[in-house]
């Protein structure tokens, strides 16, 4: 497999709407998401103290890191709450059927 080809790492039945699991990608833990029935991934890492946000809770499309309240988009990745200041890695999702496919960063 090439390393730009995407991945399957759940099937749309496995994430209801409105919530989040952890999925995983490699060696990479995912955060994936339903929200409003589009699928989004984002790395599951907070980029403060590297708590694993699948472990937080779904406010909308926000999700908080349960160590220390940081907000993240999982739409963008965007940190939009202190403590933590810098994004987390976004993934471009293709729903196939009903796989969810993930394609690997290249870095």
């Amino acid at each position: 497999m090439a390393e730009h080809e995407f991945v399957k790492v759940a099937e749309v039945g496995d994430v209801a709407l409105g919530q989040m699991t952890m999925v995983r990608l490699n060696q990479e833990q995912i955060l994936l998401a339903n929200i409003g029935g589009t699928f989004y991934a984002i790395n599951n890492m907070c980029s403060h103290m590297k708590g694993r946000l699948a472990k937080g809770r779904l406010d909308d499309a926000e999700v908080i890191c349960p160590f220390h309240s940081a907000r993240f988009s999982v739409i963008t990745g965007e940190a939009l709450t202190s403590p933590a200041t810098k994004s987390v890695q976004t993934y471009e999702v293709n729903i196939s059927g009903s796989d969810i496919l993930i394609k690997p960063v290249i870095l």
